[in-house]
């Protein structure tokens, strides 16, 4: 096989039990209907496709981890909210409350149990990019790793019960 026909890729993927998060939410429909408030345990999974698996540029499933860990935990235990969902209004409330009115129905929240997410719905495949957003802020906190150097694409997959999910995957140019 010559060098320059094949094509070669390397991927690690990350999928542990503790890297989850349970939240509450609604999904609007287009018609302005809505579901009921409701829950999922979410996990979540990580694959990354390297540049090459080297030494010099090997990258610790630790840092991915941890970097996960951080992420989940932003949003366990949390009611989910579309910030920019047409069909949410949010109302005056008092400093440690959340208040808005969602298709219709008032809701009154406690604001430290709340995540307003710059999305116009909460549906898993939105979930994915809002979630792989902040882990890739996350990574990026250090700065003493090149990881657009070091990584060609990655792929976050929530799933919000066994069977049911949606993934976000990036590749990036070179």
């Amino acid at each position: 096989m010559s060098r320059q026909a094949a094509q070669r890729s390397w991927m690690i993927h990350i999928r542990k039990d503790y890297l989850k998060f349970s939240a509450a939410h609604m999904t609007v429909f287009a018609d302005g209907s809505k579901e009921s408030l409701h829950g999922h345990n979410y996990q979540v999974e990580l694959t990354v496709e390297l540049t090459e698996p080297a030494l010099a540029h090997m990258l610790s499933y630790d840092i991915f981890k941890q970097a996960l860990k951080t992420v989940c935990h932003q949003w366990d235990e949390k009611v989910l909210i579309a910030g920019r969902n047409p069909y949410l209004e949010t109302l005056a409330a008092a400093p440690d409350e959340y208040a808005f009115r969602l298709c219709g129905k008032r809701y009154i929240l406690p604001a430290d149990e709340v995540v307003v997410l710059a999305v116009d719905n909460i549906t898993a495949e939105n979930l994915a990019q809002a979630l792989f957003e902040r882990l890739w802020d996350e990574l990026n906190r250090d700065r003493s790793v090149p990881w657009r150097e070091r990584t060609i694409a990655a792929c976050l997959r929530i799933d919000e019960s066994l069977g049911q999910g949606a993934s976000y995957r990036v590749q990036w140019e070179y």
